[in-house]
């Protein structure tokens, strides 16, 4: 792990945020070609894999993004809470207008309950561009991350951005099997089921570079680009993830996984934030 740390910190940082965010979206392709291998998929395991997604997210939201955004606050001199909270506000409502101008359907969710405005797009396109907006903010948090080691930010870590992209590419395998696997029982050829579970993520590449960008070319905005984030990625879990884990009778199943996920991303945040790079 430490020659991975360190391959990091001698690149680029947008370019690190670019082959980070690259990564994450190879894994969501990756869970999504064992469509090519499976026929069918338990429900309790992918109400399971729902609820590891929010886990991470909200581990993540905490651990990699809120908390140092309190802290760069609190170290510039600056009331420590308002910047977070005006950037996690802004996040949130973000994706809330997204959610009310773009038309999409979530997973587990009867095409009668499609949201934003009426259209007769097909299911299909509708439950890509759900995971599409769910994944914006996850792309956007690793870039800021990268673009805040960059700025020289002692609370942002190459360690934490690593951290932050491995767990958003644990939790984006599952993801991506969950969006393949659910056109396939509706008749889509395995391909193309294939390749609308990967496409759902190639958004996280150029998410993670404006992100990256935007905090090195104005690096007074970090804080709240770290709380915009976060506040991004708990308004999917709260409005998108966990209501989509609860819609069968696994509900226990995706509370458990939820756990997992949240102590997965915990330990990751805090062992590679703090380990060291010798040499």
């Amino acid at each position: 792990m430490s020659e991975v740390l360190r391959f990091f910190q001698g690149i680029d940082p947008v370019l690190g945020a670019f082959i980070a965010t690259t990564f994450t979206w190879l894994v969501t392709a990756a869970g999504s070609a064992l469509v090519f291998f499976f026929g069918s998929a338990s429900r309790k395991w992918l109400d399971g894999m729902l609820g590891f997604t929010g886990g991470v997210m909200v581990a993540a939201s905490f651990w990699s993004l809120l908390t140092p955004s309190i802290e760069i606050s609190e170290r510039l001199g600056n009331i420590p809470w308002l910047a977070p909270a005006i950037g996690f506000a802004a996040g949130a409502l973000f994706l809330f207008a997204l959610d009310k101008v773009l038309p999409h359907l979530h997973i587990n969710f009867d095409p009668s309950r499609s949201e934003g405005p009426t259209t007769d797009w097909h299911r299909t396109t509708l439950l890509v561009l759900a995971i599409t907006l769910h994944n914006i903010p996850e792309g956007l948090a690793v870039g800021v991350l990268f673009g805040g080691v960059a700025a020289g930010m002692p609370e942002a870590s190459i360690g934490g951005a690593v951290a932050l992209a491995i767990g958003i590419g644990l939790q984006n395998f599952p993801e991506g099997f969950a969006v393949s696997m659910p056109l396939r029982r509706q008749g889509v050829s395995k391909l193309r089921s294939f390749w609308y579970g990967q496409l759902s993520a190639i958004v996280e590449p150029v998410a993670g570079v404006v992100g990256a960008v935007a905090v090195m070319h104005m690096q007074s905005v970090l804080p709240y680009a770290l709380a915009f984030a976060a506040g991004a990625m708990i308004y999917v879990v709260v409005e998108e993830v966990i209501p989509e884990a609860q819609q069968d009778r696994y509900t226990d199943i995706a509370t458990l996984g939820f756990i997992g996920g949240f102590i997965v991303m915990m330990v990751l945040d805090v062992a590679l934030g703090d380990l060291q790079i010798s040499g």
